[in-house]
């Protein structure tokens, strides 16, 4: 493995009124949904802070993780999502199968394997190349200030409430029920299995970045200041492998603490459908809304549903740490044919999302950490998809290369 270029540069000056207005929301969050919801969705606000602060400071996404390894043939962005993978499944497959922890009943993100996760995952993919990031990229640029990442969400959040519309009709396309592969394969097999592939995709990553550079990248982010400890852990930027294991330990604290693991598209799916319902729209004429748990989301609080609640935490805890880097708002002008692939590419995520019963989180991340077999489809399909999408980029004026992380 090579060696990346160490330098010294100049750390950007906190950002104080940011890092002030953000910490007031973390704390007076905390204190208002412990009170008004319950302590649980307090302790989800914090996972959900802590999940943006790192993925910030890791700039740790899929997106452009995939388009490097297209574009470029470097393959170190995929190789921190393996090592992600592959902790996260060595602690979620035992703790499911035992079916609680501490007392907490616990059920992993197994959905249906069929057509409607492989059209799904296949739109994802192509609109998260669009919109320059995937469900969780969009979270935490818009917590460190992007403007043209508040396009994508609104378009994603206006994407989400249309496949929720949809999904009943999804549903009913060919499918051979959810398949959870401890149910073959047992939890040791499974286990074995999935790391067997993950080796492999780090192992295809090295020969082709081998291939095409002679050698290979590092986790660490380049160039790589010379600071402290400490103040890289407050400040950034952390190497991708920092936020693997930040990422798939949180995940696994999600797990624990709410009963399932981390997901993220549902809560747009709800934030638009209460946006609706508050201008006069009955949402709960629309099918998908009148299925019990989205109905008990629409009746109740943003507050009280875990995936708002962790969506919330994420864009504040993103904030809180592009404040300490001394880099929020970094991304302000939108050309016009941008604004277009971010809300071509918001919708797109948002109708995929709720075909492919979740995102890059919840159907890939959290669905192969929980050994479904549509977390595998829904790989295949995404990045078969976000390969066309990269394609498609350069029509939208939009750079072909990887410099911006999600």
């Amino acid at each position: 493995m090579t060696t990346t270029a160490v330098v010294t540069t100049e750390i950007s000056k906190p950002n104080r009124p940011v890092i002030i207005l953000a910490g007031a929301l973390l704390v007076s969050g905390v204190l208002f949904i412990n009170t008004d919801v319950s302590g649980q969705k307090s302790a989800l606000y914090v996972i959900g802070a802590a999940l943006g602060f790192v993925l910030y400071h890791a700039s740790f996404g899929f997106t452009a993780g995939w388009r490097s390894m297209v574009v470029e043939h470097r393959g170190a962005g995929i190789r921190a999502q393996m090592v992600m993978l592959a902790v996260a499944t060595a602690v979620f497959l035992p703790v499911i199968a035992a079916g609680d922890v501490f007392g907490q009943p616990v059920i992993g993100a197994i959905a249906p394997v069929g057509l409607s996760v492989l059209v799904g995952a296949a739109v994802f993919g192509f609109g998260m190349q669009l919109g320059n990031g995937c469900a969780s990229g969009t979270l935490y640029t818009v917590g460190g200030g992007s403007a043209r990442m508040v396009i994508t969400l609104v378009f994603f959040i206006i994407g989400s409430v249309i496949g929720s519309a949809q999904l009943p009709w999804w549903f009913n396309t060919p499918n051979i029920g959810s398949v959870a592969l401890v149910n073959t394969l047992g939890v040791a097999g499974t286990i074995a299995a999935q790391m067997g592939i993950f080796a492999a995709i780090v192992l295809a990553t090295i020969i082709i970045e081998r291939k095409r550079h002679g050698n290979i990248s590092e986790f660490a982010p380049a160039p790589t200041p010379r600071i402290p400890l400490a103040q890289r852990l407050l400040k950034g930027p952390w190497p991708l492998i920092w936020g693997a294991l930040g990422l798939a330990l949180l995940n696994v604290a999600t797990l624990m603490i709410s009963g399932h693991p981390w997901t993220i598209s549902f809560g747009f799916a709800l934030w638009g459908a209460k946006a609706l319902s508050a201008v006069g729209f009955d949402m709960t004429t629309v099918e998908f809304w009148t299925w019990p748990y989205p109905a008990r989301a629409l009746a109740g609080s943003l507050f009280a549903e875990d995936t708002s609640i962790m969506n919330f935490g994420i864009i504040v805890g993103a904030a809180i740490a592009a404040g300490l880097s001394g880099k929020f708002g970094a991304v302000r002008k939108i050309p016009l044919r941008s604004f277009v692939a971010a809300a071509i590419g918001g919708i797109l995520m948002g109708y995929g999302a709720r075909l492919a019963f979740g995102c890059n989180v919840g159907a890939f991340f959290s669905g192969i950490a929980s050994g479904s077999l549509h977390g595998w489809l829904w790989l295949v399909a995404g990045f078969t998809g976000s390969y066309v999408g990269i394609k498609a980029r350069p029509w939208f004026g939009l750079s072909g290369r990887s410099q911006q992380s999600d």
